[in-house]
């Protein structure tokens, strides 16, 4: 019984340093897709996310467009954006995307906000 409890115990902090990592967040960028990831790159302040659909969200149909994204951002899990940190770039940060809208149908260099 002793070790159940101390298991629930250990299972019940970790979530809780989880949830800590994370925030709720608001931004726009332009989506891509690298090694098989979609991402949300942002210029100002210059940021990659990698992002995580929830829901009937389907990414695909936002590729190459400027987007608004509501979600919560974490540090990114291991994945095949890897290469990119090995490469010497800063691990990407997940945002798993609650609701996704187009704010423009192409992203240029200038757009990328």
């Amino acid at each position: 019984m002793r070790q159940v409890c101390f298991a629930l115990a250990l299972l019940l902090s970790a979530s809780f340093v989880g949830a800590k990592d994370s925030k709720q967040v608001t931004m726009q960028g332009c989506v891509s897709k690298a090694n098989g990831d979609y991402t949300l790159m942002k210029q100002d302040p210059a940021m990659t996310y990698e992002l995580q659909a929830t829901g009937k969200i389907k990414l695909s149909h936002y590729l190459g467009q400027r987007v608004e994204v509501m979600g919560t951002t974490s540090p990114s899990m291991a994945t095949s954006s890897d290469a990119i940190t090995k490469a010497g770039a800063p691990s990407p940060v997940t945002l798993t995307i609650s609701s996704i809208k187009t704010v423009s149908n192409e992203c240029t260099v200038n757009s990328v906000r």
